[in-house]
């Protein structure tokens, strides 16, 4: 299947090529769709596709730093929309060709994002693509175009900065000449706009090439390289500015970041690129000309008061599309956050930056549990437990009570999956709800959710009760500890369950499971109502009266020796 379709597309490719050797002049090629009668045609569409595909190349192919200001109001007067696969391939091909204009090209691409969002993510994806597939073919000079163009993209900020991270992390995993050559031109290029956005992730990225440079297996120029970028460093990248100039043409406020991952399945939409017949090719040309108006200043007063009561007629298939890309975009927006949350907390090494960019993420009511799930599995994951984590919990739970609640929902649902979790994982769980506990991040009456019986619990959920006390003995202290369990008026409903009083074999489990962890102290009150509970609650109930007299009315006609062998068996 795979061959057939590469076949296919090679035949495309062969076709759209063959059609585009074929040069028609201008005045030719406006004769000739004079001459069509119905705009609706096959041959029409064809013919207006190939001026539109040569209008593209042309601007893209002359674009430079001094003349782009005047090429994109010729590029927006292009139906962009439709020829946005001819668009992202002509920049494409011409970067390649390039390499030098590469910071020209991005500044177009920037420009094009901020009026045409879909045109700008079909980019990114293209580009994050042809970096993939330029690594797993080991084509160094794909490669190194590849990854400039993606370094500028950063730096006009159409590509969310964490995606440079990624590479970065890619790239010296498994370290070679190549691709440590690679990523120290990638980091040249965007290390001045990472310092900024994103320090600590960049600190970790040049301790990297510090291991590289002491294990010394890499080549004696590509040391020479990675010397050379942290002299860079120090000079804090003077030369390879984020974005020069002449070449700032975006509003920050206008500014729209697209969120790409290396490891995320990217579908190109090679379709685009070729022609395909549009039914509704004159509604669609309708609408971009009110749109290009829009864009270039050319409406009058009174289209924009009429744009208002047309909004409506754009047509309905439009408005499905428009419903269905909201609702993909949702869904993706969640798989999208959890990978940022990821990789934000695993690039900060100082909690206190780490929640400031947290905080700096807009969040749809709701994901605040997102955060609260993230930060639980990243320390869950780790090999021991990461102070870290307990500190950046602590900092929300104490800014939004909603991350409370949220944490809150964590324990309980935690808890009940206890025994699901490996010991590492499960020691680091009770440390981290330890911590909270111990900070008044989290309530106390969270406790109530751990009921401490031989029953209700197993020997996961023992050990994790064990290690949340111990914790909580460590940091507090055992007078602390013992005054907060036992004097405390706030929490003592919600200890009735840890330190139950209802019947005396829960209350010496409860006292020999703290006694056997070395806790024994905390269980002084229970001892004492243990001790001071009524005699005939400690003894197994006696028989009744009626039965006691229907027995010995039973046993009256037997002879004494009779009743003392019946007794005996008893």
């Amino acid at each position: 299947m795979e061959s057939l379709k590469r076949e296919r597309d090679a035949e495309n490719n062969k076709s759209d090529h063959e059609a585009a050797r074929v040069y028609i002049p201008p005045y030719k090629l406006g004769s000739m769709m004079e001459k069509v009668e119905d705009k609706s045609s096959v041959e029409y569409q064809r013919l207006t596709w190939d001026a539109l595909r040569k209008s593209i190349n042309g601007l893209v192919n002359k674009v430079n730093a001094t003349n782009i200001k005047n090429i994109v109001p010729e590029l927006f007067s292009e139906n962009l929309i439709r020829g946005r696969g001819l668009f992202c391939r002509a920049i494409l091909k011409s970067q390649m060709a390039c390499p030098g204009l590469t910071h020209v090209f991005a500044s177009l691409v920037a420009v094009v994002n901020a009026k045409f969002p879909d045109v700008g993510h079909l980019f990114s994806r293209r580009i994050v693509l042809q970096v993939q597939k330029a690594y797993r073919r080991n084509d160094k000079r794909r490669l190194l175009a590849a990854v400039k163009f993606l370094a500028h993209l950063v730096n006009q900020q159409v590509v969310y900065q964490l995606v440079a991270l990624e590479l970065i992390t890619t790239l010296l995993e498994d370290s070679s000449d190549d691709s440590v050559e690679v990523a120290v031109g990638f980091v040249t290029e965007c290390g001045s706009i990472l310092q900024d956005l994103c320090p600590r992730g960049l600190q970790g990225v040049f301790e990297c090439f510090r291991g590289i440079l002491h294990e010394g297996e890499v080549d004696k120029r590509v040391q020479f390289l990675i010397e050379g970028l942290f002299a860079l460093r120090k000079v804090e990248f003077q030369g390879y500015p984020a974005i020069r100039p002449e070449l700032d043409l975006v509003e920050q406020e206008d500014q729209l970041t697209h969120e790409i991952s290396l490891l995320d399945e990217i579908d190109p939409e090679i379709a685009l690129d070729f022609f395909r017949p549009d039914a509704q090719l004159i509604e669609s040309e309708q609408r971009y000309e009110d749109l290009k108006k829009t864009l270039l200043g050319e409406e009058s007063e009174d289209e924009k008061d009429s744009d208002a009561a047309t909004d409506d007629d754009k047509g309905e298939d439009y408005d499905e599309e428009e419903q269905m890309k909201i609702r993909d975009e949702t869904e993706t927006n969640v798989a999208n956050l959890r990978r940022t949350i990821y990789l934000i907390v695993m690039s900060t090494a100082d909690f206190e930056e780490a929640g400031h960019k947290l905080l700096k993420l807009k969040l749809e009511p709701g994901q605040e549990m997102e955060v609260c799930i993230m930060l639980l599995e990243c320390c869950s994951q780790e090999k021991t437990y990461r102070r870290y984590y307990g500190l950046l919990s602590q900092r929300f739970c104490l800014i939004n009570k909603v991350y409370q609640e949220n944490f809150e929902k964590c324990f309980v649902q935690q808890y009940s999956m206890i025994h699901r979790l490996e010991t590492n994982k499960l020691r680091n769980v009770a440390k981290f709800f330890a911590h909270l506990l111990v900070t008044d991040a989290l309530p106390w009456h969270v406790l109530a959710y751990i009921r401490l019986t031989e029953e209700a619990t197993t020997s996961s959920s023992r050990i994790f009760i064990k290690i949340l006390f111990q914790e909580l003995f460590e940091n507090l202290g055992i007078h602390l500890l013992n005054e907060r369990l036992n004097n405390d008026p706030t929490i003592q409903d919600s200890l009735e369950s840890i330190f139950p009083k209802d019947n005396p074999k829960n209350i010496r489990f409860s006292i020999n499971f703290f006694t056997s962890i070395g806790l024994g102290g905390i269980t002084e009150n229970l001892r004492e109502y243990l001790k001071n509970m009524p005699r005939l609650m400690q003894q197994p109930v006696p028989e009744s009266e009626d039965d006691s007299e229907s027995c010995s009315d039973s046993e009256s006609g037997l002879s004494s020796t009779d009743r003392r062998k019946k007794r005996r068996r008893f």
